[in-house]
């Protein structure tokens, strides 16, 4: 569901350096949230400052989020803490293979842009969905 953005409530957080978040709301930017920000029922928010701060310096007028089933205080900072603690970065390995893919996707090579020419071609000419 979006809500505005101005309704959201921060109060006292575990996190206290948010970081800079130039780069999440870049992110945020061109791909839009992929994630949506965790309230209570009464618009507290649980999970998701870095985002809500990054929508609010994009100017957005609302956000998507989850409201939370609970409203019990235990509850809630567990959910706090979890979002903040049950993720895992690439590693080395990981990060390096996905750069690759990446380059190689927005670098093509002769052959894959020729292959890439004749699939246009020909679902132009059949009247394909691409």
């Amino acid at each position: 569901m979006r809500i505005p953005v101005n309704d959201i409530i921060v109060k006292k957080r575990v996190r206290k350096d948010v970081g800079d978040i130039s780069a999440l709301a870049e992110s945020m930017r061109r791909y839009g949230q992929i994630s949506p920000v965790l309230v209570g029922k009464n618009n507290v928010l649980i999970a998701g400052e870095r985002r809500l701060r990054a929508a609010r310096l994009l100017g957005w007028r609302t956000i998507n989020a989850v409201i939370a089933e609970t409203s019990l205080p235990l509850s809630l900072l567990e959910m706090e803490i979890e979002e903040n603690t049950q993720r895992r970065d690439f590693t080395d390995e990981e990060e390096a293979g996905a750069l690759r893919r990446l380059y190689r996707l927005r670098r093509p090579g002769f052959f894959r842009r020729l292959w890439n020419t004749v699939l246009v071609f020909f679902r132009r000419l059949f009247g394909t969905a691409a």
